[in-house]
């Protein structure tokens, strides 16, 4: 079925926050059912999800555990109804202990390819979430990710300096929307060189591209824009003298109507893989109202036709008007009844809002 004719639904974050809370308090409490993706090395090797994850050994699997960390730490900082916040500030201190986040830490540097690069990006994410909150006590969690954010640097960088090539893709793997996420999580942190050597790699894999193909997209279980989560990496990389003139070549082939720019149709919604398709309706939302506001930015800086594409298209009126559309259409699924969607769903909802009222990541 399509959401997008569904009813006008309220997009702003304090319609969704309480009902957030319940779902991110849920997954981070839940041990099962759990997707471990650890390579057994022999027969002993028979260790439960919380001995090897202690911090993350809930909602589906690894990363999506991580990213409901960060929405109930962000939730926690954006406030919800007392009895919720205790309850979530409980259990955050309880999974994100310095010595379960040490054991986390030790296990990604001895399997130096787990989870790359989305997981460590929501990893990054989270750790600097932690170091910024607004909340006292998730706050005072800050020192106990020393070891994940220097473990992070580490892989993050052996992997860039060497791959010659991005993963463009629109699942786990894309290495667009990883690195955006690592970026930001590096300038919060003040890891200066982990955001150098992000910003050199976005130039040096995506600097020339053009003529992005957005009628090739989507595939039947894409969460992610290939084209999208590489402009908005590319957005927060550049100046705006260079954006404007990147953007314009970039999304030369956009055009009104485009598949990319409208909600996607999920028939079953029982298919974990299907159910993709409204987080990718939501990272659409986001990464489109983020492009946006670069452009114009741009335009107010002086670059004249920042927001133009091919053939005088408006670009970031495209985008604007997208975006509302896709947020309202995925955010249903992210409170429904269907644990392949509400294990992770809200966060990328979360996101979108934050992008859509220009708050700060």
């Amino acid at each position: 079925m399509s959401r997008s004719d569904a009813a006008p639904i309220d997009l702003d974050r304090s319609a969704w926050a309480a009902g957030f809370s319940a779902v991110a308090l849920d997954n981070v409490t839940r041990e099962y059912p759990y997707a471990s993706h650890h390579t057994t090395s022999g027969p002993d090797d028979r260790a439960l999800p919380v001995e090897l994850h202690p911090a993350f050994a809930t909602s589906y699997d690894w990363h999506s555990s991580v990213h409901m960390h960060w929405l109930a730490a962000r939730l926690v900082a954006f406030g919800v109804p007392t009895d919720l916040e205790a309850r979530i500030t409980s259990v955050l201190q309880a999974h994100l202990s310095a010595e379960h986040l040490a054991t986390e830490a030790a296990y990604l540097r001895a399997t130096p390819h787990y989870e790359r690069p989305y997981g460590w990006a929501w990893l990054m994410r989270l750790a600097a979430e932690v170091s910024a909150s607004e909340a006292p006590a998730i706050r005072a969690l800050a020192p106990g990710f020393a070891p994940v954010v220097e473990v992070l640097e580490e892989l993050v960088t052996r992997w860039v300096e060497g791959a010659a090539h991005p993963v463009r893709h629109g699942v786990h793997a894309n290495s667009a929307f990883g690195l955006l996420l690592v970026l930001e999580g590096a300038r919060t942190l003040g890891r200066d060189d982990l955001a150098a050597t992000v910003e050199r790699t976005t130039r040096e894999w995506f600097g020339d591209d053009a003529g992005w193909p957005f009628a090739w997209e989507r595939s039947g279980h894409d969460f992610l824009s290939a084209g999208l989560a590489e402009a908005d990496l590319v957005r927060a990389v550049l100046p705006a003298t260079e954006f404007a003139p990147w953007a314009r070549a970039f999304f030369a082939q956009l055009s009104a109507g485009d598949a990319v720019l409208t909600p996607t149709i999920v028939r079953d919604e029982n298919d974990p893989q299907q159910v993709h398709l409204f987080g990718l309706d939501l990272s659409r939302a986001g990464a489109a109202r983020r492009i946006a506001d670069a452009l114009r930015a741009a335009d107010g800086e002086g670059v004249g036709g920042a927001g133009v594409g091919g053939a005088g298209v408006d670009v970031a009126g495209l985008l604007d008007g997208a975006a509302d559309r896709l947020l309202g259409s995925g955010l249903a699924a992210s409170v429904g009844e269907e644990y392949y969607s509400t294990h992770w769903l809200a966060s990328f909802a979360w996101d979108a809002m934050e992008a859509r009222e220009h708050a700060a990541r």
